[in-house]
């Protein structure tokens, strides 16, 4: 998916031991965050949960705002380098819903992924949130691309005889979005990728790759 990756962290120096701490510090309040929420995290519990001083967390990123920043950079960079390397980015309908069943898939093995995306998507939703500017500009973003997927499988007559293109992609990102807290409440009797592979059999006169 195409991504806004533009802005970096803070470091005022790239030296191979402070990418690595950075490094750390992201992985570190990527599960912070993704357990109590951004609200709830304060700067002391997540330098303590980084390992490191408050001082030094400041060093590298110098308001909580900055880190949840770059902790939804990295999320949305790990999906880009994992599961749509290839520009799936809605041009070919058929590997844009086979990478997506992939990613769905790669969640559901990694709760804490599941649970960062369901706190904070939430909590965006207050006006003053951090986070709301990202939630509403990836919302829009997921929107364009999947519709552009859908699109093309009815350009190419792959969209079974009663599949209405039109508003389909805010139906299947809600249908998504809807998985994920059923799953996160009851994760065994939930199947995220089946549900999601079932749904798009019964959109698609194909099957995915």
């Amino acid at each position: 998916m195409a991504r806004d990756t533009a802005r970096q962290g803070t470091a005022p120096r790239n030296y191979p031991k402070g990418e690595r701490r950075r490094a750390q510090i992201i992985e570190a309040a990527f599960t912070a965050f993704g357990q109590v929420g951004y609200r709830n995290a304060s700067m002391v519990q997540l330098a303590a949960a980084c390992g490191v001083s408050r001082a030094g967390l400041l060093h590298h990123f110098p308001t909580k705002e900055s880190l949840l920043e770059a902790v939804l950079e990295e999320r949305e960079r790990q999906d880009d380098e994992h599961f749509f390397q290839s520009g799936a980015v809605g041009d070919d309908g058929l590997e844009y819903f086979a990478s997506m069943l992939r990613l769905v898939a790669h969640n559901q093995a990694n709760p804490l992924i599941v649970s960062l995306f369901a706190v904070l998507s939430s909590e965006a939703t207050a006006a003053d949130h951090p986070a709301r500017p990202y939630f509403v500009a990836r919302y829009e973003r997921a929107r364009r691309q999947m519709q552009s997927a859908v699109d093309d499988l009815a350009r190419r007559g792959l969209l079974r005889p009663h599949v209405a293109a039109s508003g389909l992609a805010a139906d299947l990102i809600a249908f998504i979005d809807g998985l994920q807290i059923q799953w996160l409440l009851s994760p065994d009797a939930i199947d995220m990728p089946g549900h999601l592979r079932t749904l798009l059999r019964s959109l698609v006169s194909v099957e995915l790759p």
